[in-house]
């Protein structure tokens, strides 16, 4: 599909070839709602029917539930990121309607950090059965970072670069994966991984958005200078860039705080004065970075897909993005889909 203001990445990039609108399959795996197969099946028939052709996954998204509902659909020609650092162990007693790690009716799994050479083949190669394929366009080291790991954190950073970085880099060089990088909510744990190993891709969510931009200051000026490309998740921060300001609104999996919800509030008043929702404004705004490639939007239905296609397809005025500057909405070197056309 086509973004009308989307920039293009730089030719030295292009070997990624990820569209500029992708599908995040968390909420097929069941996050935080159920849904059946069949529905499952029917989203991802929409996108593909709305021109989608890249999907990210990962075992942790209902423990296998969404690679498997995902494999059982995508012809081959589309591409796939998918994740490791966990494996999948069997818990066949497991209350099958139960939520567990924010997953609803999930496979009978418990997902188990393991960053090292053995845990990371093994989690790939179940992940290929599942999807079955033979071949990923994008394989991500899955949750690194201090937020996830606190007291662990060094001790599972030590594991992945002794170990599971080195298995990612053996599929990458035997060809059942095309880059390699990280999937991750913390653009800090992506910079401290510049420093010790070579990356194509990050995939980063909800840190750089039309919400926050601050991987701007240090981040994504060194992924430039590397030539390593950012693929952004959690586009909406959770919710609230479509949710607007209202009472329940998410900002990065809980609930939005007063300071949050002020800046939403003016960013909506700026959309509103040039007929633009929010929400498009945001698919839109990650784009223009050169450094991002792709930008993948959870979607859990029919509807969801076609609602993202629309907001993507949205023209959007150049005074827009003018007036987002002129009140200090936007990091002050944030390029805009006028400034790279």
């Amino acid at each position: 599909m086509t973004l009308p203001d989307a920039a293009r990445p730089p030719a030295s990039r292009e070997r990624l070839n990820l569209p500029p609108l992708g599908f995040g399959a968390a909420a097929i795996g069941n996050l935080y709602a159920a849904m059946s197969d069949d529905a499952a099946r029917e989203t991802i028939e929409a996108a593909l029917a709305g021109g989608l052709a890249y999907f990210d996954t990962a075992p942790h998204y209902g423990f296998g539930l969404s690679e498997t509902r995902l494999g059982a659909v995508l012809p081959p020609k589309v591409k796939v990121s998918t994740k490791v650092g966990r494996v999948l162990c069997p818990v066949p007693d497991v209350d099958p309607a139960a939520e567990r790690h924010g997953f609803v009716a999930a496979a009978p799994f418990e997902p188990v950090f393991d960053y090292s050479y053995d845990g990371v083949m093994r989690s790939f190669e179940a992940s290929l059965e599942r999807l079955n394929r033979d071949h990923v366009e994008v394989l991500l080291a899955h949750d690194l970072g201090q937020v996830t790991h606190g007291v662990d954190d060094a001790a599972r950073r030590r594991q992945f670069f002794d170990g599971g970085y080195k298995a990612m880099r053996a599929l990458r060089d035997g060809g059942a994966v095309d880059a390699i990088g990280l999937g991750v909510n913390e653009w800090e744990i992506c910079d401290a991984a510049l420093d010790e190993a070579e990356f194509d891709v990050f995939l980063l969510a909800g840190r750089y958005t039309l919400l926050e931009q601050t991987a701007l200051d240090r981040f994504l000026p060194r992924c430039a200078a590397r030539d390593v490309s950012i693929i952004v998740g959690g586009p909406f921060n959770s919710g609230v860039l479509v949710e607007g300001v209202r009472a329940g609104a998410h900002y990065d999996y809980g609930p939005a705080s007063a300071e949050i919800l002020d800046r939403v509030r003016r960013l909506e008043a700026v959309c509103r004065a040039h007929a633009t929702p929010l929400a498009a404004a945001a698919l839109r705004f990650p784009l223009a970075h050169p450094q991002v490639v792709s930008v993948i939007p959870g979607m859990s239905s029919p509807a969801q897909v076609r609602q993202a296609l629309a907001w993507a397809a949205h023209p959007i005025p150049d005074a827009l993005w003018d007036d987002l500057r002129a009140q200090d909405l936007l990091h002050p070197d944030a390029p805009t889909p006028r400034e790279t056309r």
